[in-house]
């Protein structure tokens, strides 16, 4: 008897005659998914602004002691997430490990929300405001 048995998507399993099996890797295609990329020094974020070219990018200037920052957070981690995002760059900086970043981009209060595209800063707003976020990271993107 031979036939194909697929236990899962990426598996399969083949019956030779002789009571043989073997067992095959299949080539899985998996959807790319963004990451936060966390920033630790000035030099890490001109470096990150100057990779993303004429993306996107989003900054979420936060900090571990602030409420509305934490508030924040999984929605913006989940913006990182969604398929219509994959073409724009997410960058966390926390104001009190990357003090010169924030002293470089002039941040006043957490959080802070700065949107650059080629290196230069096009759009910026303060506050947690889900809203607020998914309306310029929609009207920028493309």
């Amino acid at each position: 008897m031979s036939g194909v048995y697929k236990p899962s998507p990426s598996v399969f399993v083949t019956l030779h005659p002789g009571n043989c099996l073997l067992l095959q890797e299949c080539a899985v295609t998996l959807r790319t998914v963004n990451m936060i990329i966390v920033i630790d020094d000035k030099d890490g974020f001109l470096n990150a602004l100057t990779e993303a070219g004429d993306k996107l990018v989003v900054v979420d200037f936060t900090a571990t002691w602030c409420g509305p920052c934490k508030n924040i957070a999984p929605f913006f981690k989940g913006m990182s997430e969604k398929p219509e995002n994959s073409n724009v760059v997410f960058l966390k900086v926390d104001v009190d490990d990357a003090a010169d970043v924030a002293q470089h981009c002039e941040i006043k209060c957490m959080p802070t929300f700065h949107f650059y595209k080629n290196g230069e800063k096009v759009d910026d707003f303060s506050g947690a405001n889900q809203a607020t976020l998914e309306e310029k990271v929609k009207a920028l993107r493309s």
